[in-house]
Order: structure tokens, then sequence, then C-alpha cells
């Protein structure tokens, strides 16, 4: 599989990018890419060099949730931090826009899930620009600052972030799950009708899915402004879920590969002891 043929580039459109792609065994394939993902991050804890920077948008009903579960099953649950970033609190009102994203970032060795990111910042509130009120901003008035230069000024300030931690050591990969319109109707209505899956279910959904094509339009301008070399985005098509589960795991397998961790070597003087250190233990 060539996962780059999912990147997103300055010449991508993201209507070019499918939905409704299928991987044979992708199950059965993301088992043994996750298994090597865990090895990459033993390794790469052990080197401390470097973090991961996971990132997942994507419409209502995409998988973030289930894919997060499945790509991370095998990895250290103390290798992974997942960060489910909802309505800002008020003490998170009181900082800029990006504070409480940076404060939730990976340590060294660690991968960091944002399960739903800072993206949230040039989407949500750009569909709706209302909320941006909360953030209590001096030059903002009316909702006519709100226009583009205020968005597109935001997303320079969400490059700038992510040249910033990329150059410290954070390896970021960004996915946005590419569902289709037609595939989130089968999932909303399949959480009404199962009722154990109720609970999945907010009449908010319904009125989010009105905005359709706004929300596209946010995306598209997102994708177009903010994929860079050091921080890419990769549009993965989650119509079928096992393969865009696959796609996202093999694609953060290929990359970790390509750093080469390594783990330390013991110093010399306690390479020598050795042997005198086996003795010492089996003589108890």
């Amino acid at each position: 599989m060539n996962t780059n043929t999912y990147k997103f580039t300055k010449e991508s459109e993201l209507k070019d990018f499918s939905t409704k792609e299928v991987v044979d065994n992708a199950k059965k394939k993301l088992k043994k890419t996750r298994k090597r993902i865990s090895d990459l991050q033993d390794t790469m804890y052990a080197e401390g060099k470097y973090s991961v920077l996971l990132c997942l948008q994507g419409m209502d009903t995409a998988g973030k949730d289930s894919l997060i579960r499945e790509v991370f099953k095998d990895v250290n649950a103390r290798g992974v931090v997942v960060h489910s970033f909802k309505v800002p609190t008020d003490l998170e009102l009181k900082h800029d826009f990006l504070w409480r994203h940076y404060i939730a970032l990976p340590a060294k060795g660690k991968i960091g899930v944002f399960n739903r990111t800072h993206y949230e910042n040039v989407l949500v509130t750009r569909v709706h620009p209302e909320y941006v009120f909360a953030e209590n901003i001096p030059t903002i008035h009316t909702l006519n600052d709100l226009n583009n230069d205020f968005y597109h000024s935001r997303m320079e300030r969400i490059n700038q972030f992510e040249k910033h931690i990329s150059e410290n050591g954070t390896i970021i990969l960004k996915f946005f799950l590419n569902v289709s319109k037609e595939e989130q109707k089968s999932r909303l209505l399949r959480r009404l009708n199962i009722p154990e899956k109720n609970w999945k279910f907010s009449a908010g959904d319904l009125e989010e899915r009105k905005l359709w094509d706004k929300y596209q339009a946010c995306y598209k301008d997102i994708l177009q402004r903010t994929s860079t070399d050091y921080a890419p985005w990769y549009v993965i098509p989650a119509d079928d879920k096992p393969t865009a589960r696959y796609i996202v795991g093999k694609t953060l397998e290929e990359e970790l590969e390509r750093y080469n961790f390594k783990e330390p070597t013991l110093p010399q003087k306690v390479l020598d002891q050795i042997d005198e250190f086996k003795k010492e233990l089996n003589k108890e």
C-alpha cells in the first residue's frame, strides 16, 4: 500500500478523495500493523528523543473513537494518551485558543492522540462564529470581525505552533476521516434503531448535518492551508471502518519506521561489569 496517495498536497482537491475504498482483509492486516506500532513505541520511549501527535478530524459518526480503540489496542497503555476536546471550559477561555492543546501535548516517548483537535478553532467556530465571542478577544466586537482574514490568521498561528513542536521532536500526523453524507445517514439511523446505541445519538447531530456543505467547505480550506511537510494531512476513506483503521495504522507505522529509533546502550563501565552483576544475583 502506498499511503502517500492519501496525503493532501498543495495540488490536491478534497473532492478527488474517495470515501468508499475497501482494503481486503483490513482487520487481519491491522493486527500485524498495530503490533509493529507497539514495538516502535517501546523503542521510541527508550530513546527518549521523539513523541508523536496524531490528530483526528471528521464529521459526526466518522469513526474516530473506534479507530483509536482498534489501532492502539496492542500499545502499552502508558504509551498512548488520548485527549477528546469538548467545549472550552471557563479556565481555557481565559487563555489563547491554542493553550489547552499545548498543555496536552505528549511527552517524549509517547503517542498523543487528539480526538478532535486545535482545528475545531477554525472549523466549528467558522460554521458558528458566535462561539468566538466567549473568548472575549479585545479586537472582536461583531460578527463582521470574524471574516476570512481572522480564520486564515488563526490557521497561520496553527502552522507556526506545529512547526515549533515538530522542531522539538514531535512527529505530527493529521487524519481527516472522509465519510460520505449517505454513510453518515446510515450510521445515525443505526444509533436510533439499535437500543444499545441510542445513547450515542443527539438531536444536535441532525442540526449539524444540515450544515454539511459549510463544514465541507471549511475542511477544504483547512486542508489546503495547513497541510505541510512537517505536519501533513491525510484524507482517509472512512465509509468502511476497518479500511480507515488499517490505513491510519499503516501510515503511522511507516512514519515511525523512517526515524530508525535506537534503544540506548549502557555506559561501558556498566557493560564491563555485567558478568559480575549476574554472579551476584545468582548467589542469592
